[in-house]
């Protein structure tokens, strides 16, 4: 099964936008007032389009999907898990900083994002190693 990469975006009305960035054999998109309700659509898009092609062409077709999340959708589709304060532990930036990145009134560096990236991924694989 393929992956595909799905971006998602903040929207200039403040909604949330998912697209696909590679060529797919059809469309599909999704979009929402919140993260959550853009990845709901997404995924219906996507499975609607799935059986319209099988349908058309006889053939079948799937996808698994890594987001990739601009910084504004990031924070708040994972507000509730984290809080600025955590955050700032685990990167190693400033809160107030954060605050302008999450309500995008600043736009980080790549260095920044890679930093908050490198930070995301190592909490990641130190949980997969957790044994309760």
């Amino acid at each position: 099964m393929k992956t595909l990469k799905a971006i998602i975006e903040t929207g200039e009305d403040n909604t949330f936008n998912i697209y696909v960035e590679q060529d797919t054999p059809f469309g599909f998109f999704g979009e929402g007032e919140t993260v959550e309700q853009a990845k709901s659509d997404f995924m219906n898009s996507y499975n609607e389009m799935k059986e319209l092609y099988k349908e058309e062409t006889g053939n079948e077709v799937s996808f698994d999907f890594n987001y990739k999340y601009d910084i504004e959708s990031f924070f708040d589709y994972y507000s509730k898990i984290f809080n600025m304060p955590a955050l700032e532990r685990l990167t190693g930036i400033n809160q107030k900083q954060l605050h302008h990145y999450a309500s995008g009134l600043k736009k980080p560096r790549q260095a920044q994002k890679n930093k908050i990236e490198s930070a995301l991924h190592s909490l990641g694989k130190e949980l997969l190693s957790v044994d309760l």
